[in-house]
This record gives structure tokens, sequence and C-alpha cells, in this order.
């Protein structure tokens, strides 16, 4: 999820703790607690300050390591061990439990998302990502925020963040069940399915989707539960050829291989050097697939320039990277 989001799901859950007779209301350990709560709602996406390094490090690297059991562990001792440093008459093991599992829900929802999170590291670097709701999802911000208000004008916390989780864990079973009609409508007007990925927007009713059949790769929309279909390209295996391979050693190439589940190949040949590009099919906008990762080699297969990341026109990705022109 966003930060936004994860920061209202923070203070949600120091609200919760009211509920815990340990913690209470109005005493220090309520006060740890609802640090802890925030601190480790946000404390996985520390790995966030890798985009400022490059790309291709943020890309290979977020959502890995910081999501893992044994980081979940280890912020948690690292948060509450602060914590009682600076308020010792708190309650250091409901502090620990409820920083605890602040991260774990900070986990838990990021699974959701069509990014997903490597969650099961160390048993398996495999990525879990459900596809069931978007990165910034406007219902569950905004549920969070009047949760907040009705406790500001003088509700129990406690009971009114268990009425705001009692509401979306029915959201989730909605979405989920929106979810599985869009996988139905597909395998009853495609032959030959492979993989389906589908990514949920910000918008209630529509979804990205990328299919993988025998043949082909499908992009389209599920809009108000009726499919349309957008593009459709041969499904054709990369070659290991001298420059794909050449290519593939780049960091921004490798990443992004790493990250993409479905995507597309261009190599085009000029004058002076060649260029390598990969394209996922996963977010089509506005006629653009604006995830890709670009790769130019010269005569000897030297990289020469390279770019993976988000960019919606040809030109600003030429002019922000100051790549050879075509």
């Amino acid at each position: 999820m966003d930060t936004g989001t994860h920061i209202v799901m923070g203070i949600a859950l120091g609200g919760l703790a009211t509920l815990d007779p340990a913690v209470g209301v109005d005493n220090p350990t309520a006060q740890a607690v609802m640090i802890g709560t925030i601190i480790g709602s946000q404390a996985p996406d520390l790995d966030t300050i890798l985009k400022l390094r490059n790309n291709a490090k943020y890309i290979r690297n977020h959502r890995g390591i910081t999501h893992s059991i044994p980081a979940i562990f280890i912020w948690s001792f690292l948060i509450t061990g602060l914590l009682t440093i600076f308020i010792p008459e708190s309650n250091m093991l409901h502090l620990w439990l409820w920083t605890l599992l602040a991260i774990v829900l900070h986990v838990f929802v990021d699974i959701f998302n069509a990014y997903g999170t490597q969650a099961l590291r160390p048993f398996t670097k495999k990525w879990i990502a459900l596809g069931i709701i978007n990165t910034f999802d406007p219902f569950i911000f905004f549920t969070h925020i009047v949760g907040i208000i009705i406790w500001v004008l003088g509700a129990h916390p406690g009971y009114t963040f268990l009425s705001v989780y009692a509401v979306l864990v029915g959201y989730y079973v909605i979405r989920f069940s929106m979810q599985r009609n869009i996988v139905k409508q597909l395998h009853e007007q495609l032959d030959y399915i492979e993989e389906i990925i589908i990514s949920p927007t910000m918008r209630f009713r529509q979804w990205h989707i990328a299919v993988m059949t025998k043949e082909h790769f499908h992009v389209a929309r599920s809009v108000n539960e009726k499919l349309i279909f957008l593009d459709e390209f041969d499904r054709v295996p990369v070659p290991q050829t001298n420059i794909i391979k050449a290519a593939e050693e780049d960091d921004n190439i490798s990443a992004f291989l790493s990250f993409s589940p479905v995507y597309r190949w261009e190599v085009d040949e000029y004058t002076d050097h060649y260029e390598v590009r990969f394209i996922d099919l996963r977010y089509r906008s506005k006629g653009y697939y604006p995830f890709v990762a670009i790769a130019q080699l010269d005569q000897e297969l030297n990289i020469v320039s390279s770019y993976t990341g988000w960019i919606f026109s040809e030109e600003k990705l030429r002019k922000k990277l100051e790549l050879i022109p075509e």
C-alpha cells in the first residue's frame, strides 16, 4: 500500500489496542503502543531509500528482504527496544505484540497488491502478489480517515476501529469475488490460458489484465464487469543472441526481468548502435505501455546507456536519459 494508507493503519491499530486491558486509553503503554504501531506500519518500506541510488536497485529489492519473516521480527525488536528506552513505564510485552502486529499487517496488506512482496523469505524468494487491491485504494484510505474522525469526536477508539476492520474484511471479500468473476470470463473467452495477471486500478470497477496463452499475449481491461480486449501479441521467446545476452548483463535490464512476469521484447539495429527494449504488458494506459527497460549498445556490444522504470512518452525517455537518437 501507499505511505498514507500505512500511516492511517498504524493509527487505527493504536486505537484498536485500547481494547487490550494492558494498554488502556491514557497511560504510558498506550502512548508507546500508538508510536510503535505508527512506526511499525512504516518500517518495512525503509527500502524505499534505494530509489535514491537508482531504479534498478529499487525494483530488484523493494518489498524484498525488508518484508521477509526475519525482518518482521527484527523491526519489532528494534522499535520496542528504542521505545522502552524513552518510555520505560510501558508494558514491554504488549508494546512488542502490538508493534509486531502493525508490521505483520503492513506486509499482509501489501500481498494483495499487484506488486506483491517476498513475504515468505527465507523459505522462498517467490513474489506473492494477489492483485486484488490497488497500491492506493480510496475506500480503504477514507474508511480509516472516517474512523479517525469518529474517534476525535469522542467515540471509543477500540470499538470504532473494530467496526472499521469488520467493514474492510467485507470489502476484501467483495474484491476477491470481483477478481474471480474476471478470471471466469477470461476462461470462457480464451483457450489454452497459461497465466492470468490482474492488476486493480484506483477505480472500483476497472482492472488491468494481461493473459498468457500458448501462442499469444492478450492485453485487456475489465470495466463495469465487461471484458475489453485491447492488444494481442505473438508470444515469441526471447532469442539468446549475442546482442540480447549483452543487454541482459545490464543492471536495469536484469532488474526488470527479475520483476516483470509478462513482457514483450524488441531489438532494433541502427547505423552505429543497437537498442534492446523490454515492455511490461500489465499497465497499458492510453494506448501506451509505461513500464519498460531499455539498453543501448555500441557495435562492440558495450552498454552505452540504459534505463528501467515508468516513462509515459518516447520523447521524455530520450530527453531524460540522453540516449542515442534513433
